[in-house]
């Protein structure tokens, strides 16, 4: 596989979960953004199977897909990123490279973290956009507040986890796929509860899953500009620096 077509593998995969993720959108809203048969189905078996101990289990494990655990995985996922990569060749004059490699540093640091927050930010936009409604009030297991569509949850485990797996993956090629595989459970437990809790219809969770795939996939592709880009512009003088230390 070319450089060309890994770098377009971010773009391909950006399109097809955004382009799910609209016409997702369009599917529910022409039906009056009312729940689909199933969808009701699946919250009245949820309801329906929910004794005390297991409705605990569920609320200590939605609670995982929001407030501070979602931050600290995107940090986390800086952190990786950060002990991963090292300066580029280039040498600074004395007294600048320790500031620069400082605001380099910070900059992979908090790129993930500076990422979910703007994700967040288009994920209430298009929630309130839609407006679709909550199951009905009598299934909720705990209070819920704000709209359905897309899950905030889904949406959140989802970018949090897969911005911890692509860290990881481009740390350590050899634990990509299990990375996937830790990223992928986290967020489809998290999924699950939403609806088992009875505070969101089964699309609302898929349409958390696709806009984070998306943003993800968007993410990558323009990390992936940038580390172009940056070493496009390092490299010849990293080679220079080079052979004048020689």
């Amino acid at each position: 596989m070319t450089g060309a077509d890994l770098r377009r593998r971010p773009v391909v995969l950006a399109s097809a979960c955004g382009g799910a993720f609209a016409l997702l959108a369009v599917v529910v809203a022409v039906h009056g953004w009312a729940p689909f048969g199933f969808e009701a189905a699946a919250v009245r078996w949820g309801v329906a199977h929910r004794p005390g101990w297991a409705r605990s289990v569920a609320m200590a494990v939605t609670s995982l897909g929001t407030d501070v655990f979602p931050y600290l995985l995107a940090l986390a996922a800086g952190a990786v990123a950060v002990r991963s990569t090292r300066p580029a060749g280039a040498r600074l004059p004395a007294g600048a490279w320790r500031t620069a490699e400082a605001r380099r540093t910070a900059a992979v640091l908090l790129a993930p973290l500076v990422w979910l927050v703007a994700g967040q930010l288009l994920r209430q936009g298009l929630m309130r956009a839609f407006a679709r409604p909550r199951p009905p009030v009598a299934d909720w297991a705990f209070d819920a507040s704000g709209f359905a569509f897309p899950s905030g949850h889904a949406f959140t485990s989802a970018l949090s986890a897969g911005l911890l797996a692509v860290a990881v993956a481009r740390a350590r090629p050899g634990a990509a796929r299990l990375a996937a595989a830790g990223a992928a459970l986290f967020a489809g437990v998290i999924g699950f509860t939403r609806v088992y809790l009875g505070v969101h219809w089964p699309l609302d969770v898929l349409g958390g899953w696709l806009l984070a795939s998306a943003w993800l996939a968007l993410g990558g592709w323009l990390l992936g500009l940038r580390a172009q880009r940056a070493a496009g512009a390092a490299g010849p003088g990293g080679q220079r620096a080079a052979g004048a230390s020689r």
